[in-house]
């Protein structure tokens, strides 16, 4: 036998007891997968909600519900427990399916982070030998029976390899999303996904096939910025694509400028890395084109998020003495001079040109890339957290008198702003400087 170490990447996030009754099983054609994290409080509705829903929209397939632990496996098991009386069924008006669903709880292995849980799920469907699958985020409170179908029916009846969401959201909910995460989606890959870091989604076995094959497992990108990971991945690849309106994602609203939390540097680091990754890719793509997207879009007014824009300014102008020294470094000359000035502008009349955001936001994505001036990673992407406050500040006081449509049309017409401007990032990509 070979003493060659097996490469970690190569090792699995299902452990043994978890493979083995997969195994029992012997093939499923759809997986639900749930990763969580000490989330028993909330994932019994999870559960419940995939449940009714498969047995609603596909009672003759053979479904299997995957819990993927990274916290309390006994809170976790405790909360499938209790669902045993499967009174829900008849409550719901909703017939038993033909095949029982399993429902397994397990503790995935590996690195600590969603990546890891999202990894070990792939591998249960492998396994399992799935048709098609989806995946829930373990804390939802607005979940349907309906998101399966709506997550699953595409892949099953389109043959599409990967189905995004399409929620309603207040305009001031998920700004990374909005400022950021899918513009770039928009400008650089040509695709127009309006939730490209969408925690619920659909896959097929072959992009399953595709991501478990990645050698990224293990490192930050997986770990810390998996859904626009897969997303991008599957854009890239050429996966066909859709999204699904699923109206409103309810969790815990969070002020931009109070909690920005660690998924800033998360998200717009993996962002960034793979602009380096897949350079080959977005430098040839001109222009954008929409995305498929299937249901009914109803009209919903979602929950109201108040947002501080006078912290928001504070910490952006607090930070200038702080960060000026690699702003310097990042920023084109033009660029840096223009933020200073914005800097010093009177509250009342607080403005981020648009362009300014965009520019800047391309030489930071440049310098993370190549790391230029001795800088790291961490440091460019800390430096770019109070120019997102301004972006924020900004955002808010333009559409502060606008309901969430006439917002949604700023934030739509901020991208083809994105997608105008595209040969600023590709001219300074080309200079390697």
């Amino acid at each position: 036998m070979s003493n060659i170490a097996i490469p970690v990447s190569n090792k699995p996030a299902i452990d043994e007891k978890t493979e083995k009754r997969l195994k029992q099983i012997s093939g499923a054609d759809i997986i639900v997968g749930i990763p969580s994290y000490n989330n028993a409080k909330s994932i019994g509705r999870v559960i419940k909600a995939a449940e009714l829903g498969l047995a609603k929209y596909f009672p003759q397939q053979k479904g299997v519900i995957i819990v993927s632990e990274g916290g309390s496996l006994e809170e976790s098991r405790r909360a499938v427990d209790n669902l045993r009386d499967k009174g829900y069924f008849e409550n719901a008006f909703i017939s038993r399916p033909l095949y029982e669903t399993e429902i397994i709880v397990t503790k995935y292995r590996g690195p600590s982070g969603k990546g890891t849980a999202v990894k070990a799920i792939f591998e249960a469907g492998k396994i399992l030998n799935v048709r098609a699958g989806c995946m829930l985020d373990a804390d939802l409170r607005s979940i349907s029976p309906e998101w399966i179908e709506l997550l699953i029916a595409p892949v099953i009846i389109k043959n599409f390899g990967f189905v995004a969401p399409y929620y309603s959201r207040h305009k001031y909910d998920g700004t990374i999303t909005n400022m950021i995460a899918f513009p770039l989606t928009w400008a650089l890959y040509g695709r127009r996904v309006r939730q490209p870091i969408g925690g619920d989604f659909g896959f097929s076995p072959e992009l399953i096939e595709s991501l478990l094959s990645k050698d990224v497992w293990e490192t930050d990108i997986a770990r810390f910025g998996i859904d626009i990971w897969m997303t991008t991945v599957a854009i890239c690849e050429n996966f066909k694509i859709c999204q699904s309106y699923l109206g409103a994602k309810i969790h815990d609203e969070k002020d931009p400028g109070k909690d920005l939390s660690p998924m800033f540097k998360q998200v717009v680091g993996t962002i960034f890395s793979l602009m380096e990754i897949y350079k080959e890719k977005w430098l040839k793509v001109k222009g954008s084109r929409p995305t498929a997207i299937f249901g009914f879009e109803s009209e919903f007014a979602p929950m109201p998020l108040e947002v501080n824009i006078e912290n928001l300014i504070h910490k952006f102008r607090e930070s200038v003495p702080q960060y000026l020294p690699v702003w310097k470094k990042v920023l084109e000359a033009e660029n840096c001079d223009k933020i200073l000035e914005v800097a010093k502008m009177d509250p009342d009349h607080f403005e981020l040109p648009i362009e300014l955001w965009i520019k800047s936001l391309y030489d930071f994505a440049f310098a993370y890339a190549k790391l230029i001036n001795g800088l790291s990673s961490d440091e460019i992407i800390e430096s770019l957290v109070p120019v997102y406050y301004a972006m924020i500040a900004s955002f808010v006081r333009k559409t502060q008198n606008l309901d969430c449509h006439q917002a949604e049309e700023i934030i739509n017409q901020q991208c083809t702003v994105f997608e105008k401007l595209k040969p600023y990032l590709v001219n300074r990509w080309a200079s390697e400087r």
